[in-house]
């Protein structure tokens, strides 16, 4: 099958064409005729999925614009009162409706001949929505989500000043490279300081966000929030014990293999203790990787590396430039983080991150491609619903792409070594955030299972886990203090909780697809597009069998492909053997 890049905006047959979100009023009768409109034939029923499918499409691309803006420039008063208004008084109108429009679907006798895979998906989706759905939960969900934008705001003002210089946190975590081992620590305590500076505004959010997430889940039914944010996020597939089953599992296999990573680090670097600014650091006399310089130059560089991996893959990225759904580079005022956005009417989505010519503002941009690569493949079906993946796919697609593009990173190097260096640093990376993964996972169960904690007792049992899964290969003395507040730079827990243990699970599909991709490039691109062409169609263990994966994170699955990644780390730091003199 071929895919183009070519994307076309929805077509509209039941909102005007010049239709905009402006305000409930406007937007109502459009509500209203869905609900009381008669489904009396299987006919009738379709072209009803077809118009609320084209109304959601229109409202979800004019809240992510919202979003999208108000990050783009977090100091615009204007653009966050236009999120706001959208949060705190339109949405709260739509949300009673859409589940009366809920009911309305199961209630129809017709609703019983929507017999295929896609359609059993969506409605044990629609199922899921009704059972949660509370009225006294609307007030409070629109507080919840105004107020966790308010970690973008905080973290959007936190610059250091360094030789004189203001920059914001990730223009200056390239500083961490620099050879002078002096000023690697100087930037790395100023920009813990920094995040210091606001860690009881931080906290005082957090506990907000916390008190009303847990009567949500009170109001809903159930005894704590992550149970009640389990069905939410549709883990139809998996549950805390498998979670908890992961937590061990990387303490186990992954845990030891980073200790080797960073005793490796610290012998190179010729140290008798790796501490943590000496992480992203090089031996003297080899210069930190430069990969590019301008947002410009990494798009450009990553539609080139897209191109020789699969032509439609590049055409996605050039098609998204020029619609300008990319806003790469790292500037004050901006909010923290990287995300793909999809836009469900338009179909091509915004890349958001921040970048400032580091190695990790390249993986950044390719992980984020994948994710974009999967907005295009999605775009076709039928309804806005059956675009609506699992973060537990989603991730994989990004992440898989990181692997995938390896092979093709001298698009962005033309130094053998300097290209080497790249795909170890990858691929160390690839193992060093299990632990990181299980640390905020881990937290947030003990969070929300006990929500009437001090802030003392959530301290040490931050302590307790962060020190579980630390490496003993780092010398962590002193930076208890730094350590103690640690938590509050994962925006994921103030902006979307519970949504971080799909990296984890993502990451050992990508591994698996990597793996594929080592013995059959075309045939594991092929796996690759075909699960992500399905989109929200199906369960999670039949999206990675259409990838020829399996849904599996137990400890003996984790190991095998643990060992894999260690395998191909030690080939990539081997030198290449030298040819003989005289041998061809």
């Amino acid at each position: 099958m071929t895919y183009t890049a070519d994307i076309q905006k929805i077509p509209r047959k039941f909102l005007p064409t010049d239709f905009t979100v402006t305000d409930w009023p406007t937007l109502e009768p459009y509500f209203q005729d869905l609900l009381n409109r008669e489904l009396d034939s299987p006919e009738a029923m379709q072209q009803w999925l077809q118009d609320m499918s084209e109304l959601e499409a229109v409202i979800g691309e004019d809240a992510a614009w919202r979003q999208i803006r108000m990050t783009c420039d977090t100091e615009n008063k204007e653009l966050e009162e236009a999120f706001t208004y959208f949060v705190m008084e339109i949405q709260p109108h739509m949300q009673p409706l859409f589940d009366k429009l809920n009911r309305k679907l199961v209630d129809n006798p017709f609703t019983a001949q929507l017999t295929g895979p896609e359609y059993q998906i969506y409605l044990r989706s629609v199922k899921k929505s009704i059972q949660l759905f509370r009225e006294e939960n609307i007030p409070l969900q629109s507080e919840i989500a105004v107020q966790a934008q308010q970690f973008g705001v905080i973290s959007g003002k936190m610059t250091v000043e360094v030789d004189g210089k203001e920059y914001t946190l990730q223009q200056a975590a390239k500083f961490l490279e620099n050879l002078d081992r002096n000023l690697r620590e100087q930037v790395y305590r100023k920009i813990q300081e920094r995040r210091l500076q606001d860690k009881e505004q931080l906290t005082e959010l957090f506990n907000t966000l916390l008190e009303k997430r847990t009567q949500v889940a009170k109001n809903a039914g159930f005894e704590n929030y992550r149970d009640y944010k389990f069905v939410e996020l549709g883990r139809f597939d998996y549950t805390k014990e498998d979670c908890f089953q992961f937590h061990e599992a990387v303490k186990t296999h992954v845990v030891p293999l980073v200790d080797f990573i960073y005793d490796r680090k610290r012998q190179k670097l010729g140290l008798e203790a790796l501490r943590p600014w000496d992480v992203d650091a090089e031996p003297a006399g080899v210069q930190p990787l430069r990969p590019f310089k301008t947002g410009e130059e990494l798009t450009q560089k990553t539609i080139d590396c897209f191109r020789r991996m699969n032509p439609f893959f590049a055409q996605c990225l050039e098609k998204m430039k020029a619609m300008g759904r990319l806003d790469l580079d790292s500037r004050m005022g901006k909010a923290p983080g990287g995300y793909n956005c999809p836009l469900p009417e338009t179909g091509a989505p915004f890349i958001f991150m921040n970048a400032a010519g580091q190695m990790h503002d390249v993986t950044t941009m390719v992980h984020e491609g994948g994710h974009a690569i999967h907005s295009f493949l999605a775009h076709p079906l039928s309804l806005t619903a059956f675009k609506e993946y699992p973060m537990e796919i989603a991730e994989v697609a990004s992440m898989t792409m990181e692997l995938f593009s390896m092979d093709y990173w001298d698009s962005f190097f033309d130094n053998e070594d300097d290209l080497r260096r790249a795909k170890e640093h990858q691929l160390e990376r690839v193992l060093t955030i299990f632990p990181w993964i299980a640390t905020i996972d881990k937290f947030q169960h003990w969070i929300y299972e006990h929500p009437q904690h001090t802030e003392e007792e959530r301290a040490e049992t931050w302590r307790s886990i962060l020190n579980e899964f630390s490496s003993i290969a780092m010398d962590l003395s002193g930076l208890e203090g730094y350590r103690r507040y640690s938590w509050q730079r994962q925006l994921h827990l103030y902006e979307v909780p519970f949504y971080y243990i799909e990296y984890g699970i993502a990451q050992l599909g990508a591994i698996g697809l990597w793996k594929q991709y080592k013995e059959n490039k075309e045939q594991a691109v092929q796996n690759y597009v075909n699960a992500l062409s399905l989109g929200g169609t199906r369960t999670l263990p039949e999206l990675y069998a259409a990838a020829g994966l399996k849904f599996d994170f137990s400890p003996d699955h984790i190991s095998e492909l643990m060992l894999f990644v260690q395998k191909e780390m030690e080939a990539i730091s081997r030198p290449p053997e030298s040819t003989p003199v005289g041998n061809a």
